[in-house]
């Protein structure tokens, strides 16, 4: 919040220095682009450094040993052994 006001105190001191110089036809269109890039320059500088660029995710914690997992399984259908997939969960 602090550099958020310098910045604004910053730029009304510009513009109060350029509005009580008197203008005149050599001076007027420079000193208005040069005034606007500085005041862009300080207000996008002040946004800029008022946010942080990157917040790191939320830590993920993974089980190593999860409780469930497929077997292969031999069984007897009648006809002849066949092989399935069984779910066992410990």
């Amino acid at each position: 919040m602090k550099k958020t006001f310098a910045a604004f105190v910053a730029i009304a001191t510009i513009a109060g220095s350029l509005a009580a110089t008197p203008a005149s036809a050599q001076r007027g269109v420079a000193a208005g682009v040069v005034g606007g890039l500085i005041g862009g320059a300080i207000i996008g500088g002040a946004i800029a450094s008022s946010r942080p660029a990157y917040a790191a995710p939320a830590p993920v914690y993974v089980d190593d040993y999860p409780t469930c997992r497929l077997v292969r399984e031999r069984f007897w259908d009648g006809y002849g052994y066949r092989h399935r997939r069984v779910e066992v969960c410990n």
